[in-house]
């Protein structure tokens, strides 16, 4: 398939479109900041930028409802270490200082953009390097303000859409989107399985028939290349992978930097057509 031909000025777009010519899908990672601490955390996401095309960097909030017990785990963790929302401001400031240059991604929950203030943090978002953010909990008819803000301060709103998503959903979030469509192929919460199920190469093929301008990123339980694989030969443009490397930090705490890379190298292997 040749790579899509279209005008794009969405950095996080950019990446996809640069990988997709080089015949690649892309790995998307996820962290939460300040686990297992912040300090170790800060070296984490080095590690894991070394090989991850864009990384997701999950802001901890005390009610998670999206998330499975592995990623609740590490949010118990970071919060216990004292990170807060300025201090992940702060983290990717630094890290831009160092050069690290892996498009970046705020997962979180409304709450803590009700809470610092919707201009305020997207407009922050904009100064310290955050390409794009996440809110698990915002649905699009509640998220004309966070929207607006978005496009003022050039920051992507990534939206989810669900194997419940009904397909006038799907084409009203497509007017408003913009970096990229995250599928959460499998309903529940966030984890590691076994296997990538039938339905979710089903649902990457359902959502495809309808997303044509952007790209379509595949999570939840992804966590092997063969999976990574799957997904890619299926069509999508990327996948998601969070909870298999926030389980090794749960496993070896600050000794896990090399698992990180030998794991994320290896999922990256699987985006190469």
């Amino acid at each position: 398939m040749e790579p899509t031909q279209r005008l794009v000025t969405s950095d996080i777009e950019k990446k996809f479109y640069e990988l997709e010519h080089k015949g690649e899908g892309t790995l998307i990672g996820y962290l939460t900041l300040g686990d297992p601490d912040i300090n170790s955390s800060i070296k984490l996401i080095e590690a894991l930028c070394e090989n991850v095309d864009i990384l997701e960097l999950g802001i901890p909030f005390s009610d998670p409802i999206a998330d499975g017990p592995i990623i609740q785990a590490a949010i118990d963790r970071a919060l216990n270490s004292g990170m807060n929302t300025e201090i992940a401001f702060d983290i990717v400031r630094d890290l831009r200082k160092k050069g690290i240059d892996t498009p970046f991604i705020f997962m979180t929950y409304y709450n803590i953009l009700l809470q610092y203030g919707e201009d305020q943090f997207i407009k922050k978002c904009k100064e310290v390097g955050v390409q794009g953010i996440l809110v698990s909990d915002l649905p699009i008819n509640e998220a004309e303000n966070v929207l607006h803000n978005c496009e003022i301060h050039g920051v992507d709103f990534i939206f989810l859409i669900a194997p419940t998503t009904t397909k006038e959903r799907v084409n009203e979030i497509l007017k408003k989107a913009r970096g990229f469509i995250y599928l959460v192929s499998t309903l529940g919460t966030t984890g590691v399985r076994t296997q990538v199920y039938n339905t979710t190469i089903e649902k990457t093929n359902w959502a495809l028939k309808y997303i044509k301008n952007l790209p379509l990123a595949v999570g939840f339980g992804i966590s092997r290349r063969e999976h990574v694989r799957a997904v890619i030969n299926a069509g999508a443009k990327g996948v998601v992978v969070g909870s298999a490397f926030v389980d090794l930090i749960g496993k070896k705490g600050v000794n896990a930097e090399s698992d990180l890379r030998k794991l994320s190298l290896d999922l990256k292997e699987g985006t190469k057509k």
